[in-house]
């Protein structure tokens, strides 16, 4: 399905039956991402994914234009806006996360609960953290159009906290190839959604006041020291709360899909 909003046309796809729940991808992942969790969601809830805009489906009117993440918390808006009008649960990964915590504040009505794993969200920090994170982020692009993906990844995956030569995954999960439509994905996300987290504003004490049952997630072998997990540290303790790990690490919806479905039913439904 396609819906037009500002600047944009988004492609979202819904599955199953039962409460909305909205997933909001991390990285360069679109609606396809996080199909063999999806797949375990489904018998319990109308699971709702999307493409970002800018990845793979989703067309901007202007296909040079910035991005920031307003539009992003907007276009989820718009979606469920679509689809119900009752409040909705919400996934995050990662950027998705950070998406969801605007959509917090901006349209609070539309949000139940928001699980919020390892939020790219350099606001929550202090100043310090913030600017050191902000010029990591900063980096990465700059060696991204030095070097490629190749030269990329390895800084992305530290930064992120990722050992890609030790990540456990469950078996029998379906690939994930480096397709061309995933390159051009990356290219994006890279290239202007770095710019939209970095520039963004959110203001911690409107995140505190909003009405929303806001669960701060963090990968259970995500490192606290990298990036992900001090923003997670600090949303949690901005919401009066521990951080509730997820199993596997700041990708734990991929590698770990049956685990990380079994967690999240439980979050979602615990009082």
């Amino acid at each position: 399905m396609f819906l037009a909003t500002d600047g944009a046309t988004l492609h979202y796809e819904v599955r199953g039956s039962g409460p909305l729940l909205l997933v909001s991808q991390s990285g360069e992942g679109d609606a396809d991402r996080s199909t063999d969790l999806v797949d375990l969601l489904v018998d319990r809830y109308t699971v709702v994914t999307y493409d970002r805009r800018g990845l793979s489906r989703s067309t901007l009117a202007d296909p040079g234009q910035r991005v920031s993440m307003t539009q992003h918390a907007d276009d989820v808006h718009r979606i469920l806006a679509e689809l119900t009008d009752e409040p909705a649960l919400m996934l995050g990964c990662s950027m998705g996360a950070a998406i969801g915590l605007h959509l917090a504040i901006t349209h609070p009505e539309q949000l139940e609960r928001l699980v919020a794993h390892d939020p790219v969200t350099p606001s929550l920090l202090p100043t310090g953290q913030r600017e050191r994170h902000t010029a990591e982020l900063a980096h990465l692009q700059k060696v991204y159009r030095d070097g490629g993906l190749e030269a990329a990844f390895p800084e992305i995956a530290r930064v992120l906290g990722i050992d890609p030569a030790h990540q456990e995954t469950e078996p029998d999960l379906t690939p994930m190839p480096l397709t061309p439509r995933r390159l051009a994905n990356f290219d994006f996300f890279i290239d202007r959604d770095f710019t939209a987290v970095a520039e963004a504003e959110l203001a911690p004490e409107s995140l505190r006041a909003a009405p929303v049952r806001i669960v701060a997630a963090c990968g259970s072998t995500t490192a606290p020291s990298a990036f992900v997990g001090q923003c997670a540290q600090s949303l949690a303790e901005l919401m009066g709360r521990r951080t509730v790990p997820f199993p596997g690490g700041h990708n734990g919806n991929t590698t770990h899909p049956r685990a990380y479905a079994a967690r999240l039913q439980d979050v979602l439904t615990r009082a």
